[in-house]
């Protein structure tokens, strides 16, 4: 795995994520769309990869997915899914990927853990060293890794 600070890709994340919410916002017109993941705070290293969060009523959720493999997406395979939480991947070249959420759901905490870590420059600072310490190292590993982090962080709001 390699990682990049956030001067090397943020930018150019911050530039795709509005394309892509403009594209959505003209299917979807009632979701909400936000910016999340580690390009979306400020100064955090990442694999430069864009994740995008689509908020949906429950009982639109099968149809958003739908909706979005227009723009170019598929369900991602080997992640969780649930009625709940379904996580498309880009079939272009481009790394970015949208967690489709219901609203008021618990997987709304991929935006609490965001607003955690920025603000918290320590957190970042302490996510930064996990993903730096994962460099050249299995992407399961990573994973493990970067997922109880998630999980101690939720557990201390």
């Amino acid at each position: 795995m390699k990682f990049y600070r956030a001067d090397q890709y943020q930018a150019s994340c911050e530039a795709l994520f509005f394309r892509y919410k403009r594209e959505i916002q003209q299917l979807l017109p009632d979701a909400i769309i936000e910016h999340i993941g580690a390009s979306s705070i400020p100064k955090a290293v990442s694999k430069g990869d864009l994740d995008i969060f689509v908020g949906v009523e429950a009982n639109e959720l099968e149809l958003a997915v739908q909706i979005l493999t227009t723009l170019g997406f598929q369900e991602k395979v080997d992640t969780l899914r649930t009625s709940e939480l379904c996580m498309l991947e880009s079939i272009a070249d481009e790394e970015v990927a949208c967690q489709v959420v219901s609203n008021r759901s618990a997987f709304e905490c991929f935006l609490v853990f965001r607003d955690t870590l920025r603000a918290n420059s320590s957190l970042i600072q302490e996510y930064n060293e996990l993903k730096m310490s994962c460099e050249g190292r299995p992407q399961e590993e990573y994973r493990r890794k970067k997922s109880a982090f998630v999980k101690q962080v939720l557990a201390q709001i």
